[in-house]
């Protein structure tokens, strides 16, 4: 009996464990530097109505995500590969688009992570690259890889959140007046709120956390309501951070300080707590900024793990490569705004057409067997699916005829 009680807690604190791993590598793949950057500028923007943008992407990223962690682990199979038993060879386009923009997005990772070093040691942007790739690459050379990347996505996730909340405490926002402005707001932008979710949810973004539950060991029927637990845990703890960081910049800009249009997150930091606050942000930024090329390069590399037995085997040193590739790019060429720009835009559809893949595959019994999608979830994925398409191909447009102008 003891011996019993002894394996059912190591198995219930393993599979926590992975569960909370999958939980943190979606969470803090999302809260990257352009997460800082864009929630920054938007509450300068929008001020107290930012809440609404918040509240209305948090619905509508908890639609995306249960959606599809549901149907990976039922399905037992990566996105790519039920996109192909959906429709023959549309797995392999959905690896092209979000291995490349995975790639260009690592770029600008890697180049929030060098100025974070930069804002805590004085040392050149391009030098804290290096080092900060270098420890995302001691990551994957351990033989006990996948725990690593776990504990330190989950410890990078507690400081950044823990520090954003004492800032936005030490700028005292106007909390009652963020209430109601998130339930009545001023106004309402839906670009916004498109970009919020393209950012939270969007492009690889959609299946760190299933890919990561499925290496984990976690999947079939059985594990469902866990996955579904976790996909709303994930996009909380997200939220956790939006919410703390949202009003921190609230408190700031409402007291009539403008953000530096070059650096928004830094200067609102800044004109919090000072140079104590400059300095928390370069925590803050590093910490985002590596936990998101370690999410970005583990999640891009499992889109092509599949495809090839030698890929599987090796798929390691191709995550390791991946952050190499990344790094010597914003190196040698530094981060190429047109290009993110209209790579972003182009990710933007990543999500809808993915998540509609999906939800056809839901209801396939030779890809999910016996596993019975709620029909309120389908409802709710393909509002998601219409929303993001019609908002997606509205931002290509208008960022291509402003690069090609």
């Amino acid at each position: 009996m003891k011996l019993q009680k002894t394996l059912f807690s190591q198995s219930t604190k393993m599979n926590w464990s992975m569960l909370m791993g999958a939980v943190f590598l979606m969470a803090t793949s999302s809260i990257g530097p352009g997460f800082l950057t864009q929630t920054s500028v938007f509450t300068e923007t929008l001020l107290a109505s930012f809440g609404f943008v918040i509240l209305v992407s948090i619905v509508l990223d908890i639609f995306v995500q249960t959606n599809v962690w549901r149907i990976i682990v039922a399905a037992e199979k990566r996105g790519q590969d039920i996109a192909n038993m959906v429709f023959p060879g549309l797995g392999y386009i959905f690896s092209f688009f979000i291995v490349i923009g995975g790639l260009a997005f690592n770029i600008g990772n890697i180049g929030g992570a060098g100025l974070g070093i930069n804002v805590l040691f004085g040392i050149s942007v391009k030098t804290g690259a290096i080092i900060s790739a270098g420890i995302a690459i001691f990551i994957f050379v351990v033989k006990e890889a996948g725990k690593v990347m776990d504990l330190f996505i989950q410890l990078a996730g507690v400081v950044m959140i823990g520090l954003t909340i004492f800032i936005a405490f030490k700028t005292s926002p106007p909390v009652g007046e963020a209430v109601i402005k998130t339930i009545v707001p001023d106004q309402i932008d839906i670009l916004a709120i498109i970009t919020l979710v393209g950012g939270t949810v969007g492009g690889y973004i959609t299946f760190a956390g299933g890919h990561r539950l499925l290496d984990a060991g976690v999947k079939g029927v059985n594990a469902v309501p866990q996955a579904t637990k976790s996909s709303i845990l994930g996009i909380l703890i997200t939220s956790i951070m939006r919410i703390a960081l949202f009003l921190a910049v609230l408190g700031v800009v409402s007291k009539g300080y403008h953000l530096d249009s070059d650096n928004p997150a830094a200067s609102a930091f800044q004109l919090a707590a000072g140079n104590i606050g400059y300095k928390i942000f370069g925590i803050v930024m590093w910490t985002a900024a590596v936990s998101s090329v370690i999410g970005s390069a583990y999640t891009s590399v499992s889109f092509i793990r599949s495809f090839s037995r030698r890929i599987e085997e090796h798929h390691k040193w191709i995550i390791i490569m991946f952050i190499a590739v990344s790094t010597l790019s914003f190196i040698t060429i530094g981060e190429p705004v047109k290009v993110l720009i209209l790579v972003g835009a182009l990710n933007s559809l990543i999500l809808p057409f993915a998540l509609g893949t999906l939800l056809i595959a839901a209801h396939k019994k030779n890809i999910v067997g016996m596993y019975k999608h709620p029909i309120s979830l389908t409802i709710c994925g393909v509002f998601v699916v219409i929303i993001t398409i019609i908002m997606g191909g509205y931002t290509i447009i208008n960022e291509a005829a402003k690069i090609f102008s």
